[in-house]
């Protein structure tokens, strides 16, 4: 596989900034599409893909999830263009023999609700990275957020209840105006050990 240029590493990665703060810019639908299309591809163990995404974008969703959210998370969910309430299908084995045939890997979670939690959380998660740097690299900007109340976002958007919430992510453009000073990184000695 051949690397990426500097110049697509600074957008996804070295440039790009968390937003708190947004633009009155509408965000098209074509351009939510093209997001999961490109997310999509991102890999997750015997590709289970269990990340289920409600875009809220009226007023009224944004108000019903607005009332889930910490204080602090409020007036940045409602300014938003979109709101991601990304979610976690408790039932993705359900799907497995369509997304992974070559063997009955339905079988392997059937009955089984811890392992069925800790796979759909590890690969909702991993999907969760890729949907922000897909995001990224269609031209929106991010801001994810874990300050919530699971269950009123739960049954204000999961009612069924087989998929829960994982965590939710403001897109937009983002108001260079709202951020805040870059937070530094732990080094690689800090963080990495090569045994």
């Amino acid at each position: 596989m051949k690397r990426i240029d500097d110049a697509a590493l600074d957008h996804l990665f070295r440039n790009a900034r968390t937003h708190n703060a947004w633009l009155p810019r509408p965000v098209p639908q074509e351009t939510l599409q093209a997001l999961y299309d490109l997310m999509k591809w991102g890999p997750t163990s015997a590709n289970t893909c269990p990340l289920r995404i409600v875009f809220a974008q009226s007023r009224d969703a944004k108000e019903r999830l607005a009332a889930c959210m910490n204080p602090g998370n409020v007036d940045k969910t409602l300014q938003a263009p979109v709101t991601a309430v990304l979610g976690m299908d408790m039932e993705f084995h359900e799907k497995l023999p369509q997304l992974f045939p070559h063997t009955d890997a339905r079988s392997w979670f059937a009955g089984k609700p811890a392992l069925i939690e800790s796979t759909a959380f590890r690969n909702s998660s991993l999907q969760g990275g890729y949907f922000m740097l897909a995001a990224r690299a269609v031209g929106l900007d991010c801001g994810p957020m874990s300050g919530f109340n699971a269950d009123k976002v739960n049954a204000a958007f999961f009612p069924e209840g087989k998929v829960k919430v994982n965590f939710v992510c403001n897109l937009g453009h983002g108001d260079p105006a709202g951020l805040l000073a870059r937070s530094p990184r732990l080094r690689f000695d800090e963080a990495c050990t090569i045994i």
